[in-house]
């Protein structure tokens, strides 16, 4: 594919970019090598390749849900600047 000034311009229309003249030309230049390098990739041979969604071979690996004691509420409330009816006190933030 051949990257043209049209080109570069209907991709600062979709972007909402505005490029100057030499980031024009590097982003040309950019892209053909990027272009040329996906052509190259294409030459490879892997119809005996196994399609795959990730490089790893990976599965969930969930924990067991367990049920653990939780902290006292008034020992979680000792520090607290505020607090009222067991629960931390905050400043008003909306009004």
């Amino acid at each position: 594919m051949r990257i043209d000034n049209e080109l570069i311009e209907y991709l600062e229309d979709l972007s909402r970019l505005k490029l100057s003249e030499d980031e024009e030309a590097k982003a040309k230049t950019d892209l053909e090598k990027i272009l040329n390098y996906i052509d190259k990739l294409n030459e490879l041979d892997t119809s005996d390749m196994e399609e795959v969604s990730h490089p790893f071979a990976f599965t969930n690996n969930f924990r067991d849900d367990v049920l653990t004691p939780s902290a006292d509420r008034d020992t979680i409330l000792a520090n607290a600047p505020m607090k009222k009816d067991g629960c931390f006190k905050v400043p008003k933030t909306v009004e």
